[in-house]
């Protein structure tokens, strides 16, 4: 019995010719140690996205629309809206992610202003 099971988990692997080919590719698997406690000090890109901008006055100066995500997987840029009113005359800018700072339940732009951001180049999403 138990040759059998074995006999029928083979095949099933083995698949057809195609699947086959695609099975014999290399792969490399490593094993990550990953602390927990560094984990649960970060924030949840769903937490950071939405999340009221402040500067370090503790002044409201925007809310993160977006996050940029380069080909390396580091996050490049935060898409920012500022101005308007309830998203109504809102104007997207983009700011090097590596200036925000968190605190404890705040997203902290040091130095910024409103003005500030308002006077930075109008961001678009490029059309494909």
């Amino acid at each position: 019995m138990r040759s059998l099971l074995v006999g029928a988990a083979i095949a099933l692997a083995m698949g057809t010719g195609a699947a086959r080919a695609a099975d014999l590719t290399p792969q490399t698997i490593t094993s990550l140690k990953i602390d927990a406690t560094n984990v649960q000090q970060g924030w949840r890109a769903s937490k950071v996205v939405g999340a009221t901008v402040k500067n370090d006055h503790d002044e409201t100066v925007g809310k993160i629309d977006d996050l940029i995500v380069g080909r390396n997987d580091q996050v490049l840029y935060a898409v920012v809206g500022v101005g308007g009113f309830l998203g109504v005359g809102e104007k997207n800018v983009v700011v090097p992610y590596q200036l925000f700072r968190y605190g404890e339940k705040v997203v902290i732009l040091p130095g910024a202003t409103k003005e500030a951001l308002k006077n930075l180049p109008k961001f678009e999403y490029q059309k494909s």
